[in-house]
């Protein structure tokens, strides 16, 4: 009996194994394609809700998904509308101090270096400034500088915007659908399992939501607090920088540690001193207090329970795999496998085999 029973627990794991095996071998062969049709389903996950909403109020679902859509790229096209004069702006302003910054490199940090550990650097100032000028002024803007590259990139700059075309396509379909796609997956469960694939399916929901909502809101507190900071210690170039070492909060101690880099380096050739500089380090350093103590544990939580040493190999994997947006999808996926992980470690330790 205990030999019979032994070799349906293969079997049982068997049926397991194989679908997890076919799953990954199509997931690596087709991992050049399939980073679009990810982030249109994590796109798909977020507006599902407003768009059921919406249903709720006897608006078809088609329309209801437009409405999302519009929505969702209205608000993206505002932020862009917002910040890329801002940007410019900030650019404009940097390369007009950068002859000055040049020439404060040139008398005291070159002598510094060469001084200690015997580093010599030679630069040429006057033709950075006029290279520089000229640049600028025949580039016309940021956008006239950016649309000429567009022919000029290459086979990788025309599939990324391929892809970035196919994102709202498939994310129609996969938002009008959503409710249908969810139904036929559940039909095709084996009613032996439904109950516990349905456990970890609400678990994956229930994590995954919690950090999307939350880690937007962090990146999205902390780089306005970052720019108000370094506005307020009188930082130059405080918007650009705030707004990067914002953005990159998801990734531990990266969004500090390279918004720190860029602020000392602004900060030092514009304040020329070091006691100008404490305030800039101050307003890092109440940041990562804030972020740490406050807003993380208040909006996202330990529910992901993702390692810091996890969640920067999680980004370069998956930028290895999907490229640009293999970063964006780096920490949602992360976070459905954890799950799946955790599923198998409890099943695990609950087997014969461990026992």
């Amino acid at each position: 009996m205990d030999t019979k029973r032994l070799e349906e627990l293969n079997l049982n794991h068997l049926w397991w194994l194989l679908p997890v095996a076919a799953a990954g071998g199509l997931f690596y062969l087709l991992s050049a394609i399939l980073a679009p049709f990810l982030f249109a389903a994590i796109l798909a996950y977020i507006c599902n809700p407003l768009v059921n909403r919406l249903a709720g109020l006897k608006i078809p679902r088609t329309l209801g998904t437009i409405l999302a859509m519009v929505f969702l790229f209205g608000l993206f096209a505002a932020l862009l509308l917002i910040m890329i004069p801002l940007f410019e702006q900030q650019i404009s302003l940097f390369l007009e101090r950068l002859p000055g910054y040049l020439d404060w490199f040139r008398q005291h940090l070159a002598p510094w270096l060469k001084a200690r550990f015997d580093i010599e650097l030679q630069l040429d100032s006057a033709y950075l400034k006029q290279a520089l000028a000229e640049h600028w002024q025949s580039a016309g803007g940021l956008a006239a500088q950016f649309l000429p590259s567009l022919g000029s990139g290459g086979l990788a700059l025309v599939g990324f915007f391929a892809n970035l075309v196919l994102v709202p396509v498939v994310l129609f379909y996969v938002l009008r659908d959503w409710n249908l796609i969810v139904a036929r997956i559940d039909e095709v469960i084996p009613r032996r399992w439904h109950e516990q694939v349905g456990a970890v399916a609400r678990e994956v929901d229930d994590v995954l939501g919690s950090f999307l909502r939350g880690q937007i809101s962090v990146m999205l507190l902390m780089s306005l607090f970052y720019a108000l900071g370094l506005r307020l210690v009188g930082l130059e170039l405080a918007l650009p920088i705030g707004i990067i070492a914002g953005l990159l909060v998801f990734v531990p101690y990266l969004g500090m540690i390279v918004g720190l880099t860029l602020a000392t380096l602004a900060g030092l050739m514009q304040f020329q001193s070091l006691g100008g500089m404490i305030p800039v380090w101050v307003v890092f350093g109440a940041g990562q207090v804030l972020e740490g103590v406050v807003v993380t544990p208040w909006l996202v939580g330990d529910r992901i329970g993702l390692h810091p040493v996890a969640v920067i190999f999680a980004v370069l994997a998956f930028g290895q795999l999907f490229g640009f947006f293999g970063v964006l999808l780096a920490l949602p996926m992360s976070a459905v496998l954890l799950v799946g992980l955790r599923v198998l470690r409890k099943s695990y330790l609950e087997s014969g085999l461990y026992r």
